[in-house]
């Protein structure tokens, strides 16, 4: 097969795509870092051109993005101009990675039916950007749309939410905000991309999924795994939540005051506390089994992107 891929420099798109290749299909990355944009219609029209799949992974979803406009813009824009690339070469056939940012804070460990409640403009731009495949996928008899919501992704090279709790825990500087009690749905790329590559198998019009690895950890018992993988003392101090919010919104004054970014914000500080714990059932019942575990995904990365870091412990 021959498969466009958007965002395919990206931290979850690189690995895809090598996937993909390994198994003998042609891949063309489209990606701002090969100078291709799915903002500019034309040229992505033109890239398009032959491929009989396409996998949308770009999009735009750090925490500091400033204005927010861009959600949108590439969220939701590019997401009609993936598909109106797609119309015009006659393709039907698109796996979407959308976010489990959709269900908003302490959802209550969703499935795929729950109402979506979006708290931020990454999430409610991602919910956009589904609604606008929905309406396309009902007006086009050619349609194979698959929508995935997946949680945290951590793994190999990515700078993420994980990569900074595992790098503040290596050099002795992490705080526990809050008790530890919230629970964490999380998974490790190699499974996200595993599944990703077994969704070219679903042939209907129109699918939701979640994923996550299971099972879910509680942050304590989270940082306890990293602690025990690089050979470090297991936290003893915490900072109430409250406290840690209030930090939050100082540095996200200061941010606007700067226009700098700081690790610390009130989004951070919320996410990091909350209850984000998913149901992914629905993944495990379409045939699909993970080809790693949790710890073995935690003890994979920290491996190798932290093992001068293991030594000195």
């Amino acid at each position: 097969m021959k498969i466009a891929v958007t965002g395919g420099s990206g931290f979850i798109g690189t690995k895809l795509r090598k996937e993909l290749e390994a198994q003998g299909n042609i891949c063309v990355n489209i990606d701002l870092k090969e100078a291709n944009d799915i903002l500019d219609l034309p040229k992505l029209t033109a890239l398009l051109q032959g491929c009989d799949c396409v996998y949308h992974l770009a999009a735009e979803h750090r925490d500091d993005v400033f204005p927010r406009s861009r959600y949108y813009d590439v969220n939701v824009q590019g997401m009609r101009n993936v598909l109106a690339a797609m119309d015009a070469n006659n393709i039907g056939h698109i796996i979407f990675t959308s976010s489990f940012a959709v269900y908003g804070l302490d959802a209550q460990t969703p499935d795929e039916t729950a109402a979506p409640a979006p708290f931020n403009d990454y999430g409610q731009s991602k919910l956009e950007g589904e609604e606008v495949l929905k309406a396309w996928a009902v007006k086009n008899q050619k349609a194979n749309a698959i929508i995935v919501r997946p949680v945290v992704v951590f793994g190999e090279n990515n700078r993420g939410n994980v990569h900074t709790l595992i790098n503040q825990v290596a050099q002795n500087k992490f705080l526990m905000i809050g008790d530890g009690s919230n629970k964490k749905s999380i998974a490790y790329v190699g499974n996200v991309t595993a599944f990703l590559r077994h969704c070219l198998n679903d042939q209907s019009a129109l699918e939701i999924y979640n994923y996550a690895d299971g099972p879910d950890f509680t942050m304590k018992q989270l940082m306890n795994v990293i602690c025990d993988k690089l050979g470090k003392p297991k936290p003893v101090f915490a900072l109430p939540f409250v406290a840690g919010l209030g930090a939050g919104y100082v540095f996200d004054g200061l941010a606007r005051i700067t226009g700098r970014n700081f690790p610390i914000s009130a989004v951070r500080i919320r996410k990091f506390c909350a209850d984000t714990t998913s149901s992914a059932d629905k993944a495990r019942r379409s045939g699909f089994n993970p080809p790693f575990t949790l710890e073995e995904g935690i003890e994979r990365m920290i491996n190798h992107d932290f093992a001068p870091m293991k030594k000195a412990a």
